[in-house]
């Protein structure tokens, strides 16, 4: 069995699509980061940078005791390699979704966190930062646009590097993007948006959040405060 430490936010959601696309039973285990139950030292066992998702299989390859993983991308790789599915054996073309992996938790990622923050959760508004987010997102999306000119999928067949980046777009709208202006990304975004694991895999939680995220100023705190004494 799986044990799944989770949240629903597009880190999170990449799992939980990729679970759903394996077809594998996983058992969720709630941390509200808002209410900072990422910080109970129990948690630090599995997820040492205090972070969600993390992953705990208790019936890990090659077997012995349970294995604990934390960042998304490793759990991707991980279970992708476990089921060996959606990320290819053969070296050439398992880089090449390896490092749109990358790609995605380097710079699409943080890099679309950080439009969020600017653009929606400051107290008080930073312009410079805001568009400086915001048209590096806006670059990023083009990379991927070209990316995808010329191919239904960003490496080959769908993979764990497709699961990665969809989250991400997800909530464009509040990156200050615009899909229309990138008409091989929009193809691609709709597409995985009809698939019926990617769908459910976004759904996990969704209620948790009563209608969308809740940020008050004590989860402000909690979410942009933290130092290493904490």
């Amino acid at each position: 069995m799986l044990d799944l430490y989770y949240w629903p936010t597009p880190n999170g959601c990449k799992i939980t699509i990729l679970l759903h696309e394996l077809g594998v039973p996983y058992r969720l285990i709630p941390l509200n980061i808002a209410t900072g139950e990422q910080f109970k030292p129990e948690f630090a066992a599995v997820s040492p940078n205090r972070r969600m998702p993390a992953l705990v299989d208790h019936a890990p390859s090659g077997g012995g005791a349970p294995l604990s993983i934390f960042e998304s991308g490793a759990i991707m790789m991980y279970l992708a390699e476990k089921h060996q599915r959606f990320w290819p054996l053969e070296p050439r073309a398992r880089y090449d979704v390896a490092q749109w992996l990358m790609w995605q938790m380097a710079g699409l990622g943080p890099m679309c966190g950080q439009a969020h923050h600017f653009r929606q959760y400051v107290d008080t508004p930073v312009p410079y930062a805001a568009e400086r987010y915001t048209k590096e997102v806006n670059r990023l999306y083009g990379v991927l646009d070209a990316r995808l000119a010329d191919r239904t999928f960003i490496a080959g067949d769908y993979s764990i590097a497709d699961m990665a980046c969809w989250p991400w777009i997800k909530p464009y709208r509040l990156q200050g993007q615009d899909l229309d202006a990138f008409e091989n990304l929009k193809r691609w975004f709709l597409m995985l948006n009809e698939r019926l694991a990617v769908r459910e895999g976004w759904r996990v939680g969704r209620d948790w959040l009563g209608g969308g995220p809740v940020v008050t100023e004590q989860s402000k705190a909690i979410l942009f405060g933290q130092t290493a004494v904490r």
